[in-house]
């Protein structure tokens, strides 16, 4: 099996995922800002590992609770989206990239010097 025809799955069930979550979870603790950044399938197709971004830091670990109890749900309904012999099995990970690029763009403002303007004009 080729890197690019699991690089095409990965695209597809992170699609599929955030759509799931998004219409089909009526979990009260799945709420805020979030997104599906990124999903790694493994090359025998039985485990995705799922990367969400949450905007707000309270939000985090009611979260990701309610995600990973609702990942055999998720499971199921990626199965019946998708053509594939085996639905994998779906493991949801915190994804820290936004928070960190926020973090380095806030030290690289800190860091720049300061731009002198010239009052002869």
């Amino acid at each position: 099996m080729s890197y690019q025809r699991i690089d095409r799955i990965s695209e597809e069930v992170r699609r599929e995922v955030d759509a799931i979550i998004r219409s089909e979870l009526h979990d009260p603790r799945i709420k805020g800002t979030f997104s599906v950044t990124r999903a790694d399938v493994t090359r025998d197709l039985r485990y995705a590992k799922i990367y969400i971004s949450i905007l707000e830091e309270a939000d985090h670990k009611p979260m990701m609770v309610a995600l990973k109890s609702a990942a055999g749900f998720v499971r199921h309904a990626l199965g019946k989206r998708m053509i594939i012999r085996y639905a994998p099995e779906i493991l949801f990970e915190l994804d820290h990239n936004i928070e960190y690029g926020v973090h380095i763009a806030t030290v690289l403002k800190q860091v720049q010097p300061e731009v002198q303007t010239s009052d002869d004009e």
